[in-house]
């Protein structure tokens, strides 16, 4: 097993695309001599050129020193033939996504490198263990899953297949750090651990869309704003690409044998088949002039304003009573509604229309406001089929009026921001019932490679797991929809009182004597 910290330590990398270059670049720059391969005529060269300009670019910014960078570009070689991979310690391959491609590579490999050479796979959606399987010695073999761009993405997956030896991947972490870059231990399951954990995001906005809940648009602010992603959804879909995106989603549904949890939606298939694939194609969800989305002004608020206003009791109320009062709105005290009065409920996983039957209040003046998420950023009002236009108009113009964005939806169980998160959340607690990850290794790994606010355990902490199991359970009556169900592992933890990172001690229990 190599050493992750020796200083003569030599990589080899098989394929210089993206991937290989980018593994090149951070590995020559810690000090490793790298021989770099590609099947392709001149892509090598194409390589370390590029390689080249980007390390002469950060010298220039003053994030190396010039020497440094020529020294990091001298330590890459290239080699047209596997054969001189034999005295290499490690082997990264970086080539296109088959698995039969990456399995006679892997042949081929393990008849040229040393015994105690360890094979490693960039592969950001195929089986490690199906890899490995093809090879004399599995145990040596595991993944090494980088993110785009290397240089960037701190983060590295370090997956081990089912004969993965454990020293294999104690060594692929240690050279992870050497590289600067921050390792996660991973089981070989599909999607791993940030595809995997990245699901809930766009496959819950899609079927948002789908409901008709709202647009592209509105859905994207709601959650920039309302939530704290740095991207919406449809934006992120569109800068990725349908012909990227929609596949991985099909296959980590299928490879997990059509769980509800990560069904596609058929809005994406649809919109590939048409060649609305985003930024590359000109016009996704969002149209583009210059690169750069075409995105409809919000309507402005409007001017009507409520002559007053009921709150129905519950334990958000207060919270909303004040942002009222803010507002200039006066709030009715009677147990009841007056006739006039503009109605507002604050929901958790249910819908208007069902709170609005629940209370026995008038539906035509019912408006909901998410008493969960973007209070002081991006509120969310939800209608039911029933309100009136002039009632959803007063909510909006009260509610806006110290210039904090206003979204309206219609009805939707958990409203947008409490339905996504709430997803997020679960396949995240699910990742960890399957111990695929520890819970701290999920949080890094997410907050590192998906740049979400807040690792997904973090935030179902923030949000109390009793309230995440509240929202879950609420959409799951409301909808039936068995996506919806609650991991055990959130469940079981609302129900004692337990933060979502506590971790189990999962140390075997031994032989115990028989008490008589």
């Amino acid at each position: 097993m190599f050493d992750p910290n020796r200083p003569d330590l030599l990589l080899g990398i098989v394929g210089s695309g993206v991937m290989g270059r980018g593994i090149a670049q951070v590995a020559a720059s810690a000090g490793l001599r790298v021989r770099l391969h590609d099947a392709r005529p001149g892509a090598v060269a194409e390589a370390r050129e590029f390689v080249a300009r980007m390390l002469r670019r950060q010298a220039e910014k003053g994030r190396l020193p010039p020497e440094a960078a020529e020294a990091a570009l001298a330590r890459i070689e290239e080699t047209a033939d596997l054969g001189d991979f034999a005295g290499c310690h490690l082997v990264v391959e970086a080539i296109v996504e088959e698995l039969e491609a990456k399995r006679t590579l892997f042949r081929d490999l393990e008849s040229v490198v040393g015994e105690d050479c360890v094979l490693a796979t960039n592969t950001s959606s195929l089986s490690v263990t199906a890899i490995a399987a093809a090879c004399r010695r599995p145990e040596r073999v595991a993944g090494f899953h980088f993110f785009n761009p290397v240089p960037l993405m701190r983060l590295v997956e370090v997956v081990g297949g089912v004969r993965t030896a454990p020293a294999v991947l104690e060594a692929l972490e240690g050279l992870a750090r050497r590289f600067g870059h921050e390792p996660v231990r991973v089981a070989d399951m599909p999607g791993f651990l940030v595809n995997h954990a990245g699901r809930g995001y766009p496959t819950e906005a899609l079927a948002l869309l789908g409901e008709g809940v709202a647009d592209p648009a509105t859905l994207d602010a709601i959650l920039r704003e309302g939530a704290g992603f740095r991207m919406g959804p449809f934006e992120l879909l569109d800068l990725t690409g349908l012909d990227v995106s929609h596949p991985v989603m099909e296959s980590i549904y299928h490879q997990f044998y059509e769980e509800p949890r990560f069904r596609p939606s058929p809005l994406t298939r649809r919109r590939l088949e048409a060649g609305l694939l985003g930024r590359k194609s000109g016009r996704g969800f969002y149209a583009y002039e210059a690169g750069r989305p075409v995105v409809p002004a919000p309507p402005a608020p409007p001017a009507a304003r409520p002559a007053s206003v009921w709150i129905a009791p519950g334990p958000h109320a207060p919270r909303l009573e004040r942002l009222v009062r803010e507002m200039g709105g006066r709030i009715e005290r009677d147990v009841r509604p007056s006739a006039e009065a503009l109605i507002l409920v604050t929901p958790v996983g249910t819908d208007c229309t069902a709170t609005a039957r629940a209370l026995g209040l008038d539906p035509a003046r019912t408006v909901a406001v998410d008493p969960l998420f973007g209070l002081d950023s991006h509120r969310t009002l939800m209608t039911n089929p029933a309100t009136r236009p002039e009632y959803r108009d007063m909510a909006r113009g009260l509610l806006a009026a110290d210039g904090v964005p206003v979204g309206v939806i219609r009805d939707s169980a958990g409203f947008v921001c409490q339905r996504v998160v709430a997803t997020i959340v679960n396949i995240a607690c699910e990742i960890a019932q399957r111990r695929i990850a520890a819970p701290e290794a999920i949080d890094r790994a997410v907050r590192l490679g998906l740049g979400y606010p807040k690792g997904p355990l973090e935030w179902g902490d923030a949000l109390g797991p009793g309230v995440v199991v509240e929202i879950l359970d609420a959409v799951h009556a409301r909808t039936g929809d068995p996506r919806y169900r609650a991991s055990l592992w959130l469940r079981r933890r609302a129900e004692l009182g337990l933060s979502l990172r506590t971790p189990e001690d999962l140390r075997p229990l031994g032989r115990r004597k028989h008490i008589r």
